[in-house]
């Protein structure tokens, strides 16, 4: 009796949609830097950012967690940085490079796609 092949899980990136959505805060962000508004877009920076972390230790990817937890840190709308405009305006660009980056780079297994047959239907 033979043994049925077990294939490797297939990689997957869950981190694509926070990662995109996070980086099209920050750039609208931009436009909103020391008004009032700007506590909002923080906030969705750095709960996107920790959705995007949630990914990352689930995937044991422990090097992604690094700007993931910065943009967290800056971007905390609870205990928020005083920061210059222009200092601000650099870090969004460099938030929405991490995000874009992060979101692409980090596949992790998809361990759902191991119970189901070729055709993409569960056993």
């Amino acid at each position: 009796m033979t043994k049925p092949k077990r294939h490797p899980p297939e990689l997957i990136r869950p981190g694509f949609p926070p990662g995109v959505l996070g980086a099209i805060v920050l750039l609208a962000g931009l436009a909103v830097i020391g008004g009032e508004f700007f506590v909002y877009v923080q906030y969705a920076a750095c709960i996107l950012a920790l959705i995007m972390t949630v990914f990352a230790v689930q995937g044991r990817k422990w090097l992604w967690l690094l700007p993931l937890i910065a943009i967290a840190v800056v971007w905390n709308p609870v205990w928020p940085l005083r920061l210059a405009d222009d200092l601000w305006s650099s870090l969004h660009l460099l938030g929405c490079a991490a995000f874009i980056g992060v979101g692409v780079f980090m596949r992790t297994p998809d361990h759902q796609s191991s119970s189901r047959d070729g055709d993409g239907k569960r056993r």
